[in-house]
């Protein structure tokens, strides 16, 4: 019999690396991004080399604690920080099957203090008009950038939603244009309303390269033709990041234009999750 309030003591979780190794392919595996995939294994991979360098540590919340120190003693930015805790949080969960008190322990470890700095981009809408206004060109490949330009901006989508767009996705709901039943990070499903001025951009683009079905968008040869079945996510990157460049903005990404949308959209009472019709940039 053990003395005190009559539980057992809780036991210690001190993992070994098979097990830490397994759970981070699990979550690997369950991971339907490329770039979720590649941010969480490197976090993983970090924290395992380190957790392993001391194999007396126990798994709890205390080790969590000490590894975000670990962290911030590298000068890091509080938002990595903040991103490789997330990673951190869900392998000590499904390392072992913890008790209810430790995992929720291990989840209510803080992240680093943002000390009012912001990570990303957000453009105002002299910006945004800015940035279209460059894109601009009669040629195919600037009609396909400045189609790119705007349905990221517009809809608010992710690299790999734009790579993935087919003609088919493009429907009328409810006297509106929309990209219907779209399956975005982690599976989720949602109509995402297209701004009139969105729907010109794409059609403009789409009359001159004779796209009629399968992916909206494709490579365009130095001829200036359309060729291939799609573009990958590093050709809509290159996209938005030569687009930056003509009007001198440094460090601008593709997920930054959604971070624009999803502001336009917040300030007119509209919902982040679902990107709902922007009335703000419609009138752009």
């Amino acid at each position: 019999m053990h003395k005190g309030n009559g539980r057992p003591p809780c036991r210690k979780l001190v993992l070994k690396f098979p097990d830490l190794d397994h759970a981070k392919s699990a979550i690997l595996n369950s991971l339907s991004s490329p770039h979720s995939r590649r941010n969480y294994k490197f976090a993983m991979e970090q924290f395992i080399t380190w957790y392993c360098s001391e194999p007396r540590l126990a798994l709890n919340r205390v080790v969590v604690l000490r590894f975000r120190l670990h962290l911030e003693s590298l000068g890091l930015a509080a938002g990595t920080v903040n991103q490789r805790l997330a990673a951190v949080r869900r392998l000590a969960y499904e390392a072992a099957v913890l008790s209810p008190e430790l995992a929720a322990g291990i989840r209510r470890v803080k992240g680093a203090k943002q000390l009012g700095t912001r990570t990303g981009n957000w453009l105002t809408r002299d910006q945004v008009r800015f940035l279209l206004e460059k894109a601009a060109g009669e040629d195919l490949r600037s009609l396909r950038d400045i189609a790119m330009i705007s349905v990221l901006v517009g809809c608010g989508l992710r690299r790999a939603e734009l790579s993935a767009l087919t003609v088919e996705d493009l429907q009328i709901r409810q006297g509106h244009w929309a990209i219907v039943d779209l399956v975005g990070k982690g599976g989720h499903v949602r109509t995402v309303p297209m701004p009139a001025w969105v729907k010109h951009a794409v059609d403009r683009w789409r009359q001159s390269a004779k796209v009629t079905a399968g992916r909206v968008f494709r490579a365009v040869s130095r001829h200036g033709t359309a060729l291939g079945k799609g573009v990958s996510e590093n050709v809509i990157w290159y996209v938005v990041r030569r687009c930056a460049e003509r009007i001198q903005m440094d460090h601008l990404a593709p997920h930054d234009l959604r971070r624009t949308c999803a502001k336009f959209c917040h300030v007119n009472g509209g919902e982040l999750e679902q990107i709902q019709y922007n009335r703000a940039i419609s009138r752009l």
